[in-house]
Parts: structure tokens; sequence; C-alpha cells
């Protein structure tokens, strides 16, 4: 899972300084279409390749982990298994609130890789709108 993080956060680093580097070419080059400012942009566009690359893997990861804790826990429940709680300290997480949280991560995703600014908006709409497990105090309405 580090790996995937350090993987996703260098991505991101790459693909800033991409955007920062392309700011700086077109404010030297005063605006006038260069080849210092086109080498940039196609760099950006490389980088932006990579992030959006990453943010795949990231998701596919938080699948597969999400479908590997559904199965322990269904496996847990019917064999009558020793419960979450009791191994990890944790209460155990519900099936409706392990799907919310995967649903927020894929739009998240979604935003990100469409460039929009409006991800934050799509997280609090998502997080708003799923119904709310009782368990954990975030989820409470407000």
């Amino acid at each position: 899972m580090d790996n995937i993080v350090d993987s996703l956060n260098n991505a991101y680093q790459d693909f800033v300084a991409a955007a920062a580097s392309v700011l700086e070419t077109k404010d030297v080059a005063v605006g006038q279409k260069t080849v210092a400012t086109d080498t940039a942009l196609e760099n950006f566009k490389q980088k932006w390749e990579l992030f959006r690359v990453a943010c795949d893997q990231a998701e596919e990861f938080v699948e597969s982990v999400k479908q590997r804790i559904g199965s322990e826990c269904l496996v847990d429940e019917a064999t009558g298994s020793v419960t979450a709680k009791s191994t990890t300290g944790l209460p155990p997480i519900s099936a409706v609130r392990l799907e919310q949280m995967s649903k927020a991560v894929r739009w998240l995703v979604i935003e990100l890789q469409h460039g929009s600014g409006a991800a934050g908006g799509a997280a609090s709409h998502a997080h708003s709108s799923a119904p709310f497990d009782a368990r954990f105090s975030e989820d409470a309405p407000q």
C-alpha cells in the first residue's frame, strides 16, 4: 500500500511541477508560442497521463481491498467466527458503509481525471446523500 501511496504522491508532485513549468515558460515567452512552451506543454501532458494511471492503480487497489474485506466479513458472519472488533479493536464496518466509502473514492478519482475543480463538492455530495451509519460519528447528521 505504501508503494501505491508513494506512486500517487510522486505522480501528483510531478504533475504540479509540470503545470508550474508551463506557466513559467509562458511567462518568460510573454505569451508567445515557442519551442520551450511546446516542450513544457508536452511534458505537462505526459505528467497528466502518468498521474491518471497512478489514480487508476490506486482505485484498483481500493477495489481489491474492499472486495477482500467484504469477502472476509461475509465468511466471518457465515461461519460465526470472531468479530473484527475483538481482533482489531475496531468496530466492524457494514457492507453499506464500505460501499459508500468506495463510491466516494471512485467519484474523487473521476473528478480528478476530468480535471474538475469540483472534487471536494463531489465528495461532500456523495457523503451527504448517503445514508449514515450510526456507529461512525462522522456520519451522524449535523
